[in-house]
C-alpha cells in the first residue's frame, strides 16, 4: 500500500438516463402480481432508514468500445434475469389489512430503475477509483445508487469513466442476504454472457424457513427499531476507503503462528479457519489503528459480528437457492489491550474469539431462544466496553466472476461499509485461493492500519 491519497479533484457526476427495468415476460404475458411475506430473518432487518448494501463493480473498457450497445444490452440481460428474480422489481409493504405484517409485493409494471451516468473530468479516471490504495470515498459513493422511495428493493447505476465503467447496485437488506442478492448478480452475469449453465432460478417459497416455535416473527418485529433509533452516520470529508489483501499464504503463515502461540501458551488451539485466520488478523490491525489506541484502556471488551449463512443449519434445511434471508449473526468479545498487542499476541487472542463466535453461532441456530437473544446481543456490544467492528460480503460469493458480457471486473468494492463501519470481505481477484478486505477509516486512522497491516505482514514470514 502506498501513501494516503488525497490529491484527487473532486469529479462531477452527471446523470443521463433513469429507466425502468422491468421483467420479461412469461411467454409473452406479464408475470401475475404476487406477495411474498417476510419471514423472522428478514424482519431482522426491517428498519427505516432501510439497510442498504451497496457495491460498486469496475470494468475496464477498450478504447474502442461500443459504450451504447454496452449499456442496452446490460439492460436487456437485466430484464431477462429479474424475470425468475421477480421479488426484486416489486415492493416493501404492510399487508394490507394488518399491522405488522410486511410482504415484498410485485405487481405488471413494476421495474427497477436502472441510471446511467457519467463522470467527468480530471478526478475520474478508471485507475484512481479502481485501485486498492485508499481514496475518498466521497469520490466512489455516487456510483452505487440509493434505493428510491416507496419501499423499493433494488436499484442499479451504470456510470461512464475514462477507461471504464462503474456498474453500482444497491438491495434492500429485508428483501434478501448477501448470498441471494449475489446469485442474482449471477444470473444477470449469465444472461449478459449468454452462458448456458447459469445458476438454478431462485426458491422463493417461504414456507421452506421453519419459525422453531412459531413466535419469532412478532418477537422481532417488537424487537424493531424506530426511525429516532438509528443512527445515521455522516462521513467526514476524509473518510477513506482502501484494499488489503491477504495471500493464500498469508492465510496459511496465521494459522501457523496461532497454533504455535497456543502451543506456547499451554492453550488448546482454536479451530482456525482460512476465515477466521483472516477475520482475526484484520481486527487485531483495526484494533491497534483506532483512535484511541494505545491508551491504558485495560481489558475493556472491544466485539466482531460478522453474518452465518444458516442454510445447511436449519432443520429441516433451506435450499442454497432459496431467495430471502437465512444469516444470523456469531457475536464474541475480546480484551481490548490483548487484541491490540502486536505480534503473536493479538492475532491468536483475535482468532479464538472469531472461531468461538461461529461455534456459539452454529450450535444455537435451532434454539429460538438463542435466535431471540441475537437483537439483545448485539444492542449490549453496540453501547458497551470499545466498540464492534461487523463484516459484510464473503469470499462464497465469487463476485470476482461477475462477468456481465465484456469481461470480469478489475476490482469490486463495498462502499455502504464506509456508514456501518464493516469490513469488507471478497475472494481474491486473482484466483490465487486469497481474500481481499476493504477497510474504511478517515485520513490519520488509515495511516495507522496501513502502518499496523505492513508489519504484521513480515513478522508471519519472519
Amino acid at each position: 500500500m502506498g501513501p494516503t491519497q488525497q490529491h484527487l479533484t473532486t469529479p462531477i457526476l452527471s446523470v443521463l438516463e433513469t429507466t425502468l427495468v422491468a421483467p420479461s415476460p412469461s411467454a409473452g404475458a406479464a408475470l401475475p402480481e404476487s406477495s411474498l411475506p417476510l419471514t423472522f430473518f428478514d424482519i431482522l432487518w426491517l428498519t427505516s432508514p432501510p439497510v442498504e448494501r451497496r457495491r460498486v463493480f469496475f470494468y475496464r473498457l477498450t478504447a474502442d468500445a461500443d459504450v451504447a450497445t454496452i449499456l442496452s444490452n446490460l439492460q436487456a440481460s437485466l430484464s431477462q434475469a429479474l424475470h425468475a428474480y421477480y421479488p426484486l422489481a416489486g415492493r416493501l409493504r404492510l399487508k394490507p389489512g394488518t399491522a405488522d405484517r410486511y410482504e415484498l409485493h410485485y405487481r405488471p409494471g413494476d421495474g427497477v430503475t436502472f441510471t446511467v451516468a457519467e463522470y467527468s473530468n480530471d478526478g475520474a479516471d478508471f485507475d484512481e477509483l479502481a485501485t486498492d490504495e485508499p481514496k475518498k470515498v466521497a469520490k466512489i459513493a455516487p456510483l452505487a445508487p440509493t434505493l428510491p422511495e416507496g419501499g423499493a428493493l433494488l436499484a442499479l447505476q451504470a456510470t461512464v469513466l475514462r477507461g471504464g465503467l462503474a456498474i453500482g447496485v444497491a438491495v434492500h437488506h429485508a428483501a434478501c442476504d448477501g448470498a441471494s442478492s449475489t446469485r442474482f448478480l449471477h444470473a444477470w452475469s449469465a444472461a449478459g454472457t449468454g452462458a448456458a449453465n447459469g445458476p438454478p432460478p431462485p426458491i422463493t417459497d417461504r414456507a421452506v424457513v421453519n419459525d422453531p416455535n412459531g413466535r419469532l416473527y412478532d418477537f422481532f418485529v417488537k424487537a424493531m427499531p424506530t426511525a429516532d433509533q438509528m443512527e445515521r452516520v455522516k462521513l467526514s470529508d476524509d473518510q477513506l476507503f482502501a484494499t488489503f489483501t491477504l495471500s493464500k499464504e498469508d492465510i496459511q503463515r496465521v494459522k501457523e503462528v496461532v497454533a504455535a502461540e497456543a502451543a506456547r501458551r499451554g492453550a488448546a488451539p482454536p479451530r482456525c479457519s482460512s476465515l477466521v485466520a483472516t477475520f482475526g488478523f484484520i481486527w487485531s490491525c483495526y484494533q491497534r489503528a483506532k483512535d484511541d489506541a494505545g491508551s491504558n484502556n485495560g481489558d475493556r471488551p472491544t466485539y466482531l459480528c460478522f453474518p452465518v449463512d444458516h442454510r445447511s443449519r436449519m432443520k429441516p434445511p433451506v435450499p442454497n437457492e432459496y431467495l430471502g434471508n437465512c444469516v444470523g449473526a456469531a457475536l464474541h468479545a475480546a480484551p481490548e489491550d490483548q487484541l491490540a498487542e502486536a505480534g503473536a499476541g493479538g492475532i491468536f487472542v483475535a482468532c479464538t474469539a472469531v472461531a468461538a463466535a461461529i461455534q456459539e453461532a452454529v450450535g444455537g441456530v435451532r434454539s429460538p431462544e438463542t435466535i431471540e437473544s441475537w437483537t439483545e446481543r448485539f444492542k449490549e456490544a453496540a453501547v458497551a466496553g470499545a466498540g464492534m467492528l461487523t463484516v459484510a460480503g464473503s469470499p462464497r460469493f465469487r463476485v470476482y466472476e461477475v462477468d456481465l458480457g465484456f469481461g470480469r471486473p478489475a476490482k469490486v468494492d463495498i462502499v455502504s461499509v464506509a456508514r456501518t463501519g464493516a469490513m469488507a470481505v471478497a475472494d481474491d481477484r486473482s484466483s490465487g485461493g486469497g481474500m481481499e478486505v476493504g477497510i474504511s477509516l478517515r485520513a490519520a486512522g488509515m495511516q495507522r492500519f496501513q502502518k499496523c497491516f505492513e508489519d504484521a505482514i513480515p513478522f508471519l514470514h519472519h
